[in-house]
């Protein structure tokens, strides 16, 4: 994630919705943030071998996996969907109540997100994103970082995340909050 946009101006989904497709965003309380240039190779067939064992994990039931760029609207409230002032594109999210999924994506909590970290977004993904997601409710959520090959696990208790749960990518890694197992000897 670059910077957020030079200007202090705050910016809805109904916003969001009118810039040009050139660029992409996301809105973390208003304030607008460049997506990152186009990820990595290395990224992208994380995101693609991880994705596809939870889709063969949840084929069947009644959780759905969604990868990006998929918009996931983030109310407040009750707002309408042109004022919601947050806006991510997690790399990959499980959504087990399709109550949650419409034409546009996502509105609400995602059950589960999983974020592969590079250099330019990490950060953003650490500490904005951890914010954002533990506040609304996004009971898992997995830091994959395929350079130090390092998986981070949040979840989300008493609508706090606790201390996370750090691990290596080996072996298979249980979600808690869907049948699914991965297997990282696949991953990698």
């Amino acid at each position: 994630m670059s910077l957020a946009r030079p200007n202090t101006d705050r910016f809805t989904y109904g916003d969001y919705r009118s810039w040009l497709d050139a660029e992409r965003y996301e809105l973390v309380d208003g304030l607008a943030y460049a997506m990152a240039p186009a990820p990595t190779r290395l990224h992208q067939r994380f995101v693609l071998e991880i994705a596809r064992q939870i889709a063969d994990a949840l084929e069947g039931g009644p959780c759905e996996v969604d990868i990006a760029p998929f918009d996931v609207r983030l109310p407040e409230a009750d707002e309408a969907d042109d004022n919601v002032a947050t806006v991510v594109q997690p790399d990959i999210l499980v959504v087990c109540d399709p109550a949650k999924l419409d034409e546009k994506g996502c509105r609400g909590a995602p059950d589960w997100v999983i974020e592969v970290t590079s250099g330019s977004t990490a950060n953003h993904d650490r500490i904005r994103k951890l914010d954002i997601y533990q506040r609304h409710g996004v009971r898992e959520y997995w830091l994959v970082n395929p350079s130090d090959r390092v998986l981070t696990r949040y979840r989300l208790v008493q609508g706090k995340y606790g201390d996370p749960e750090v691990n290596g990518l080996e072996g298979v890694t249980h979600a808690v909050v869907a049948p699914v197992a991965l297997d990282w000897d696949r991953v990698l």
